[in-house]
């Protein structure tokens, strides 16, 4: 596990308080895919997440790894962009980025941190072993090459059967992504299992036992609509999650103290008694006035 690089920076009391973009009904489907792999005793490998942010969604997807399991993430955080786009990108998007608050976040929720890669997804291929993740976050660069590349890599590390969800498919800043999301479908390579306003999940194994179970699932769900349509030659999901409620969040390894306790007396001084508070708000409201 790798080590923290500086002074920590201050923790999330709570899931809720790391900033990013992870919508409700993307951690129901994390929860789903990842939840059925541990009902799988077959499913085995590693987690792998390209591109991490603040860590909002590593941290979800942390509190899946199993005992002899190793998760990494790779991301630039702080360090210089491989090429002129990527750096323009980082420099638009992503200013405030910091390897520390990513941990920071991250230990707030987990007692180690995951195997963290500080470099360009493009050297992840050669890091890890082939065919030995079983799930892959692919959430890093908007450009075309970039991702083209992800995807490649997430294929060569790919278990059997392995899922690939994959951000920002569909937006309209993020043409790259879809021309390579779409691409790897057209080349019969990846299979899409379902989509989602924000993200698309595929495999490279056998699509349609996984979606049968998604969609007797998704029977289940009054707040999750979906529907099913043929696209290049295969049934794909099509999920709206507006009204979805989210699963029981990640939890702090360290609860947020109450309010109240939350800002103690200061050293020395007690707290007035409800009696004396009111005598003095009372007194204030007069102005101070006496009886002559």
């Amino acid at each position: 596990m790798s080590q923290t690089t500086s002074a920590p920076a201050p923790s999330p009391a709570r899931f809720s308080d790391v900033k990013g973009w992870f919508w409700p009904a993307d951690q129901l489907l994390f929860d789903w895919f990842l939840a059925r792999q541990d009902r799988t005793p077959q499913q085995t490998g590693d987690l792998l997440e390209l591109g991490a942010y603040l860590g909002k969604s590593a941290i979800f997807i942390g509190g899946y790894l199993r005992p002899g399991e190793e998760f990494t993430v790779c991301d630039l955080f702080d360090s210089p962009a491989p090429d002129d786009p990527n750096s323009a990108e980082m420099g638009r998007s992503y200013a405030t980025l910091t390897r520390r608050a990513f941990e920071a976040n991250y230990l707030a929720f987990h007692t180690e941190l995951p195997t963290v890669v500080q470099a360009p997804t493009s050297v992840i291929a050669s890091r890890l072993r082939p065919d030995s993740c079983r799930f892959i976050h692919i959430d890093a660069s908007h450009l075309y090459e970039h991702v083209h590349g992800d995807i490649e890599a997430a294929r060569e590390l790919a278990a059997p059967d392995a899922i690939v969800a994959l951000d920002d498919f569909r937006a309209e800043h993020c043409p790259g992504v879809a021309a390579a999301v779409w691409g790897a479908v057209a080349t019969k390579e990846l299979k899409l299992i379902c989509i989602t306003g924000t993200k698309a999940y595929g495999t490279w194994g056998e699509a349609e036992p996984v979606r049968t179970e998604l969609l007797d699932w998704l029977k289940s769900r009054t707040d999750l609509w979906h529907g099913v349509e043929e696209v290049a030659g295969a049934p794909l999901i099509r999920i709206s999650g507006k009204k979805a409620e989210a699963p029981t969040p990640p939890q702090p390894l360290r609860p947020a103290l109450p309010e109240a306790a939350a800002a103690p007396a200061a050293a020395g001084t007690a707290a007035p008694a409800p009696a004396a508070r009111t005598r003095s708000l009372l007194a204030r409201a007069l102005g101070g006035r006496r009886d002559r």
